[in-house]
C-alpha cells in the first residue's frame, strides 16, 4: 500500500513540475496607491487558469462593478470572474483575459510567477509592450 501511494505522489509531482505553481489566492494590489484590495483565486480549469475575487479587503471601497458593461453591471465583486481563458505555459498563462472592475473595461493579459510569492499580471491592448504591469502577492 505504502509503494502505491509513493508512486501517486511521484506521479503526481512529475505531472506538476513543468508548470509554475500560479494555482492559490493572491492579494491584489493596487497599482494606483499600493495597496492590497481583494483576494483573487486562481484556478484551473479545462486545461487554462482563471482567476475569481474570493474576498475583498478593508481598504477596498468598491463592492460592485458599476462600470461593468451587459450582464456584469452592478453586480458584486465577490465571486466574479475577472481573469478567464489563459492559456498554461511553464511560467504561468498567456493570451488571456482580465476585466478592470474599476473601469469595466476588458484587457489582454499574461500572468508569469516571478518568485514562489509574486506573480506579475500585465494587462494590455494590442501588443504587451503597451500595458500596464501589476504585481500580486500570494496569500498566506
Amino acid at each position: 500500500m505504502k509503494s502505491i501511494i509513493l508512486i501517486f505522489q511521484i506521479g503526481f509531482f512529475l505531472s506538476t513540475s513543468g508548470y509554475a505553481q500560479v494555482v492559490g489566492l493572491w492579494r491584489v494590489v493596487d497599482d494606483k496607491d499600493g495597496v492590497e484590495k481583494s483576494i483573487v483565486q486562481i484556478f484551473e480549469q479545462n486545461n487554462m487558469y482563471y482567476g475569481r475575487i474570493v474576498r475583498l479587503l478593508e481598504a477596498s471601497k468598491r463592492t460592485h462593478c458599476d462600470k461593468c458593461y451587459g450582464d456584469l453591471k452592478g453586480k458584486p465583486l465577490t465571486g466574479m470572474i475577472i481573469m478567464f481563458d489563459l492559456e498554461k505555459t511553464p511560467k504561468g498563462g498567456k493570451n488571456g483575459k482580465v476585466l478592470d472592475p474599476g473601469s469595466g473595461n476588458i484587457y489582454s493579459c499574461s500572468i508569469e510567477l516571478v518568485g514562489p510569492d509574486k506573480l506579475k499580471l500585465r494587462g494590455y491592448l494590442g501588443v504587451p509592450s503597451v500595458g500596464k504591469t501589476s504585481y500580486w502577492n500570494r496569500d498566506k
